[in-house]
């Protein structure tokens, strides 16, 4: 099996900025350990934007096939978490599937 990422998912969710620490313990308890089990790398990033915050998270894959077995295979599909409708102020309709061209890390 290739060991190198060259598929990055990207999801983004905005909640009010009331409810983010919330969300935020929800998702690295709910949302983020299942990446972390099948995905080769997962990162969480949070942004403030006033009366919202916004969550990305990008995991990273080895190659379309195993992308598309973790998403039950179609991995362009939004799987919504349980309680996303309750946090989320609207449901994402779409992830971003980008190919990796350059991986530079130091």
């Amino acid at each position: 099996m290739n060991n190198k990422a060259t598929i990055a998912r990207i999801w983004r969710g905005r909640t009010p900025a009331k409810t983010a620490d919330e969300y935020e313990a929800y998702l690295r308890e709910v949302g983020i350990p299942p990446l972390v089990k099948t995905a080769l790398a997962v990162q969480l990033f949070r942004e403030e934007l006033g009366e919202e915050t916004e969550f990305v998270t990008t995991s990273y894959w080895p190659d379309f096939e195993s992308m598309a077995a973790f998403t039950g295979g179609d991995p362009d599909k939004v799987h919504h978490l349980d309680r996303d409708p309750e946090f989320l102020v609207a449901l994402p309709e779409r992830v971003a599937i980008m190919r990796i061209l350059i991986d530079r890390q130091h």
